[in-house]
C-alpha cells in the first residue's frame, strides 16, 4: 500500500472509499495543518511549474487558489480581505501586467 503522508483535499477519503480501496487518515492539529499547508502550496505551485499547455495551467492555478483560501481562513481573514490588500498593494506598489524586469540600481 503506497504511503502519502501529505495533506489532501476533504473529498478524497470519500473518492478512495468509492473505489473500493483501504485509507488511514488523521487530522491535524494547528501547528501540523499551517506547516502542511505551506508544503502543499509549494507542490501546487511546482505542479504548475511544469505545466505545458493552458488548461492544464488553468487547473493547477486553481489548486493554488484553493491553498489560498485555505491560508486566508487560517490566518484570520477571508479571501475577499485578501483581495483588498492585494488591491491597495498593486496601487501603491504596481501589478505585474507591465512585464517590468529589473537588472540593477545603482546608487
Amino acid at each position: 500500500m503506497p504511503t502519502y503522508n501529505k495533506l489532501v483535499r476533504d473529498r478524497i477519503p470519500e473518492i478512495i472509499e468509492k473505489n473500493g480501496k483501504k485509507f488511514s487518515t488523521k487530522i491535524l492539529d494547528n501547528t501540523e495543518y499551517i506547516k502542511e499547508l505551506k508544503k502543499k502550496s509549494f507542490e501546487e505551485l511546482e505542479e504548475y511549474l511544469n505545466t505545458t499547455n493552458n488548461e492544464a495551467a488553468i487547473e493547477e492555478l486553481a489548486d493554488v487558489l484553493e491553498i489560498i483560501h485555505a491560508l486566508a481562513e487560517y490566518h484570520g481573514t477571508t479571501i475577499e480581505k485578501l483581495e483588498e490588500v492585494r488591491k491597495q498593494k498593486a496601487e501603491k506598489r504596481g501589478s505585474f501586467r507591465e512585464k517590468v524586469y529589473l537588472i540593477e540600481v545603482s546608487e
